[in-house]
């Protein structure tokens, strides 16, 4: 198979493969997410995760069928408008932000991969309807339909998982005061079993949401460190599969470029609308410009690529592009930023004042 690159989207078991990394991927970015944080910041992360991702989806998508009139490239919004959870959890080193704005874009990143995955078979449809990719069935509304019950199927398939997991932790006695000796690792068993029995059901069908969610509430205890591991092999297998498709099809330098420069404006133009309808109070200038800028793409934008290029051959080809373009553009605004330059200018006379002030505190009083 990768004697002939070109056939490796088209293997057998390729979707399956596509669908694993990426539950192994979301799974492993909402683990260590401290359930406080998003119930503290729920509305905005809320309104983020589904409308946020919805208008820069869209955003995303006009630019690149107003450039190219390609129909196709509806779904190229999709493969490019979550942000990467690992690179952001990366880059909250700061101490510009505030712990709160750092929250927020942690739990946006982390819940707006599976919402992304849930639109990719809606905008796939919207392609085909326009004339993209080969003939469909159905209809728009069909199709809108067809996402709510998949919604519906991955909170079903959540609320199964967690039950199970309630169940199995109240008959080990590991919740609650009263927790029997011994009963942690017990729990550490059956978590791990029932995380790998869900993620190895939900890659078929794409169920992502449901093991995002399973990641707040199910955690592996002396596994987690296992966790990290396999996630970084998942994003080295995902990354190698794009380096193999990409060096099979053409690269659209062009095409990518425009995508990426699209993802990154849609960013910023929906954190402007969200932080001035939802967040009180406003955030601060360094909050704002971590979240405005905060875009970037990693392994979810890689698999979903993966995953569409059966379908819409060439998406890896511009992709692959645009992912280079919205990361190289979000370590330059970083850099840039006026609230770097404003501290760096105030570092030298602050540092000195503070000096003097210590100094003064700890001169002995006379007498």
């Amino acid at each position: 198979m990768l004697t002939h690159p070109q056939n490796l989207s088209h293997a057998t078991g390729y979707q399956y493969a596509a669908g694993l990394l990426l539950a192994i991927g979301l799974y492993g970015s909402t683990h260590d997410i401290d359930f406080a944080e998003v119930r503290r910041s729920f509305r905005v992360v809320l309104v983020a995760v589904t409308v946020g991702v919805l208008v820069k989806a869209s955003l995303i998508a006009t630019v690149m069928v107003l450039a190219f009139d390609r129909p196709e490239y509806l779904v190229l919004g999709i493969a490019v408008a979550q942000i990467d959870p690992l690179s952001v959890a990366a880059t909250q080193k700061s101490d510009r932000v505030s712990p709160r704005a750092k929250a927020i874009l942690s739990v946006w990143a982390a819940f707006d991969d599976p919402m992304t995955v849930l639109l990719t078979l809606y905008f796939s449809a919207l392609a085909v309807r326009y004339g993209a990719g080969p003939a469909g069935d159905g209809s728009v509304v069909t199709d809108t339909a067809t996402v709510f019950v998949d919604l519906l199927l991955n909170l079903g398939l959540f609320a199964l998982v967690a039950a199970l997991w309630w169940a199995a932790a109240a008959w080990l006695g590991s919740r609650g005061p009263a927790r029997r000796a011994g009963a942690r690792p017990a729990a550490d068993v059956v978590a791990l079993a029932l995380v790998v029995a869900l993620i190895l059901f939900a890659a078929q069908d794409m169920m992502v949401l449901a093991v995002a969610l399973t990641g707040l509430f199910v955690r592996l205890g002396r596994f987690g460190a296992g966790l990290e591991t396999a996630v970084a092999l998942a994003f080295l297998i995902a990354s190698a599969l794009l380096g193999v498709v990409l060096a099979s099809g053409e690269v659209f330098l062009r095409e990518g470029l425009v995508l990426g420069a699209s993802a990154f404006a849609a960013q910023l133009v929906v954190t402007l609308l969200i932080s001035r309808l939802l967040v009180r109070p406003r955030l601060a200038w360094p909050d704002l410009a971590h979240l405005g800028f905060g875009q970037q793409n990693g392994i979810t934008a890689i698999l979903l690529a993966l995953a569409l290029e059966p379908r819409f051959p060439g998406t890896v080809g511009v992709v692959g592009p645009a992912i280079v373009t919205v990361n190289l553009l979000h370590h330059t605004f970083q850099w840039a930023r006026v609230d770097r330059w404003r501290r760096d200018l105030s570092t030298a006379p602050e540092s000195q004042h503070t000096a003097t002030a210590i100094g003064q505190e700890m001169k002995p009083e006379p007498g």
